[in-house]
């Protein structure tokens, strides 16, 4: 496969601009150094990771790979400073950060030489992760799996919306599984793409083989964005979700929520299979996903047809 030149290429150093996301209890060393191997830029999800757990993990996927990979650092999660000792310690050289005020941390991780890039899902947001020096945004739509931003704002709204709004170059995130997509985003000023659903269905992801083929064998209308009185996360349907609907529509107070929400929900469900009693987070473009695949062989996949769509963009299928 030719390699690609643009902003995002250069600015991580590698093939394609397609990338990871990071995810809680999916994305570990193994999908991460995969996805780089395969010319993209993967990711180690550290929402789910104590701090030696982290570490771990980056120094297994730098014995992994000798390409560029990034950690993903919710801003939101007790004991940050932590985390970020264990980046800088370890030498990551890219992090992505989410959930939180991007001035918070940006100034020293560059400090250190770190690339951070902040996840965001509105204009407003995108303009103050520029100002406090961020190198790159995501801008992830309202389809996006996992947490969510408040807007509401479908990718095909975002993205161009951000790309007028900062200089810095922009990922597009959220709906996002194939090279069509891909290469639609892109005519929207975009220059990468973060996908997570179509990794979690992938062989390497670290989630659970009952969540990755219920993932797969989901259809349209499958996921709903939930807690909204909280963080708001899309999830797919089941009984756990229906307890939470349930929970918001009489009114349930935050604590209540928080009480049924718990801190094992995520893991029990896309960690350890219970698919009736977990958190199942996901984004809506599980719906197009029928198989799961290598990492490596997905990155081709997505690459090859969006390279076929930019010569042909009218004849395809």
């Amino acid at each position: 496969m030719n390699k690609f030149s643009n902003r995002i290429t250069r600015l991580f150093g590698i093939d394609y601009p397609i990338i990871q996301a990071g995810m809680i209890w999916t994305s570990g060393w193994r999908l991460a150094s995969a996805v780089s191997n395969a010319g993209g830029l993967g990711i180690i999800g550290a929402g789910s990771m104590y701090p030696d757990v982290l570490r771990e993990h980056i120094q297994k996927c730098k014995a992994a790979t000798s390409r560029p990979f990034a950690v993903n650092l919710p801003l939101l999660y007790p004991e940050i400073d932590k985390h970020v000792r264990v980046l800088m310690e370890e030498g990551v050289k890219i992090v992505f950060t989410s959930a939180g005020n991007p001035q918070t941390w940006t100034p020293l991780l560059k400090e250190k030489g770190i690339i951070v890039v902040h996840v965001v899902s509105s204009s407003r947001f995108a303009r103050k992760a520029e100002e406090a020096g961020c190198e790159a945004v995501v801008a992830e739509g309202f389809e996006a799996g996992g947490h969510n931003g408040r807007e509401e704002t479908t990718s095909l709204v975002l993205v161009p919306a951000v790309v007028n709004a900062v200089k810095i170059p922009v990922i597009a995130a959220g709906g996002i599984a194939t090279g069509r997509q891909m290469l639609a985003v892109l005519v929207l000023g975009a220059e990468g793409v973060q996908m997570g659903s179509r990794f979690v269905a992938s062989e390497e992801a670290s989630a659970h083989i009952n969540f990755k083929k219920e993932v797969i064998g989901s259809e349209e209308g499958d996921t709903q964005l939930m807690m909204k009185q909280l963080t708001p996360v899309r999830l797919l349907r089941n009984d756990f979700s229906q307890q939470v609907k349930e929970a918001e529509l009489r009114g349930a107070p935050v604590e209540e929520l928080k009480a049924l929400l718990g801190r094992a929900r995520a893991k029990k469900g896309m960690f350890e299979g219970d698919l009736q009693e977990g958190e199942l987070e996901i984004g809506q473009v599980s719906a197009l996903l029928d198989s799961i695949l290598p990492a490596g062989e997905i990155v081709r996949e997505v690459w090859e047809e969006f390279m076929n769509g930019l010569k042909n963009p009218l004849k395809m299928p």
